[in-house]
């Protein structure tokens, strides 16, 4: 997580630090990510980049806001299509064939 990020100015983002940190840990326990997550295309570049799994954060929260249980229910439904949809476009059929080689670096 990088709680606080978002009030420090020019600070690393969540994304940018999880390959260290999963390079750290190096296997021995699971790597949540649980930052910048709002939408499919974001949980699938954080499994890519090493992330054990992914958590929503707040946008169940606005779900729940908006429409109680059935808002989040509909929040998820979302994010799980999206998630779909993103894994379909990049050619992978399931969570284990995504990895690095998914996403491309542009400098």
């Amino acid at each position: 997580s990088n709680h606080g990020g978002r009030q420090v100015d020019g600070e690393i983002a969540t994304l940018e630090a999880l390959p260290a940190v999963v390079e750290a840990v190096g296997g021995r326990v699971p790597v949540l990510l649980d930052s910048g997550v709002r939408g499919g295309a974001d949980a699938f570049k954080a499994l890519a980049l090493g992330a054990t799994a992914v958590l929503l954060g707040r946008p169940y929260v606005y779900g729940l806001a908006v429409a109680g249980e059935r808002g989040v229910r509909e929040v998820m439904q979302n994010h799980m299509a999206d998630f779909d949809l993103t894994m379909g476009l990049a050619g992978c059929r399931s969570i284990a064939e995504i990895g690095p080689e998914c996403l491309v670096r542009r400098e």
